[in-house]
């Protein structure tokens, strides 16, 4: 069946247009003027946090600005590419302007969603928790699968990831895994991760092999930034430091460079390892503890809202997706009905298809 070139470029068209209204690119340039000032201050790297701050924020803004710009030249570049198919009656030329009108609407979507991300901390980068839950050392192994799923994914989008604290298991696998994705717009996309994620397989850990179904979960918080004004006084935490383990616990440090710190007046525990420096973990530590606390608030705010509206509050982040691999091979979203044939690929990282869907599903869903 021929396509209908006018048709499908006339809705790509409306689509960029209520993108351009939603991207408000004027006060984007504004700011990107703001920081290019700020970036070009000789003393800029006297505080080298801030300089870091500055020119990660005016380095992911102007990447987003172009990232429009650019849509909306490849439009107007499948325009005439299709005129000058159809006037010359070039069918090589034809074929190549269906694979970009293809290529051109799957990258439009993408960015349609990225305007979806609009709550207060969406555009933030995102600190991710992984924990072993029900199923022994599959469970255990299944947390270890998804931290590489995500590294990987974030691999694939260059990316830089962050690994701040990783507890092994003692056969296989983690009991637990705390990294930071940086990158605009990362706790915005991957929030819709939050929640159980279930496995169903043979298990290479049963001697009788058995199918076996386990359970990991998936935590997504935003990261701190200097605006947010958490202060943890000094008397409502306790550090304990110690040495840091690896796999089988084996010693991977002769000192006690791992921190612990417990937030007393809530209880919240995170701990730091990965750093050889104990000064350096803890402020990493901190940092986890400061967006803990941030999402508890937001999260109490969130509960008082929900109360004056009488709705009681959602619940969609709980079991939320499931990976078979016997008796048959799929991968399904079980909120947005999303699925695929293909766990290696999902397991490799692609999964943005799932990230797109959860996000289209989590706004109409606000809509309700």
């Amino acid at each position: 069946m021929a396509v209908d070139f006018p048709v499908e470029i006339r809705a790509l068209r409306q689509t960029f247009s209520s993108i351009l209204e939603v991207s408000d690119l004027g006060s984007a340039r504004q700011r990107i003027a703001e920081l290019s000032e700020a970036a070009s201050a000789p003393d800029l790297w006297n505080d080298p946090d801030r300089a870091q701050a500055v020119t990660s924020k005016l380095s992911h803004l102007q990447s987003e600005v172009e990232r429009v710009e650019r849509m909306g030249s490849r439009i107007d570049d499948l325009e005439v590419l299709v005129e000058l198919a159809e006037s010359e009656d070039d069918e090589d030329t034809l074929a190549e302007a269906e694979r970009e009108l293809a290529s051109v609407t799957k990258s439009l979507g993408e960015l349609e969603v990225r305007t979806l991300l609009s709550g207060e901390y969406d555009a933030r980068e995102a600190l991710v928790t992984i924990r072993s839950e029900a199923g022994g050392v599959d469970a255990a192994d299944f947390a270890e699968m998804l931290m590489r799923m995500y590294l990987r994914w974030a691999e694939r989008h260059s990316y830089r990831s962050e690994v701040y604290d990783t507890s092994y298991a003692e056969e296989a696998g983690i009991k637990s895994a705390t990294f930071k994705v940086s990158a605009p717009y990362a706790y915005g996309t991957l929030s819709v991760e939050q929640g159980t994620h279930r496995l169903v397989r043979i298990s290479p850990f049963d001697n009788q092999g058995r199918r076996q179904t386990s359970f990991a979960g998936v935590e997504v918080l935003p990261v701190v930034e200097e605006t947010d004004h958490i202060d943890i006084p000094e008397n409502d935490i306790r550090v304990d430091v110690y040495r840091s383990s690896g796999p089988g616990g084996q010693s991977v440090n002769t000192t006690d460079s791992a921190v612990r710190i417990t937030h007393l007046p809530t209880g919240v525990v995170v701990t730091c390892q990965n750093e050889k420096s104990q000064l350096q973990n803890k402020a990493s530590a901190l940092r986890v503890l400061q967006a803990k606390l941030l999402e508890r608030a937001r999260q109490e705010r969130q509960a008082e809202l929900d109360a004056l509206k009488g709705d009681g509050g959602s619940s969609w982040g709980n079991q939320m997706r499931s990976y078979v691999l016997h008796p048959y091979q799929m991968v399904k979203d079980l909120r947005t009905e999303y699925e695929t044939g293909n766990p290696t690929a999902v397991f490799d990282g692609e999964i943005d298809e799932f990230l797109e869907a959860g996000v289209r599903w989590r706004r109409h869903s606000e809509k309700d």
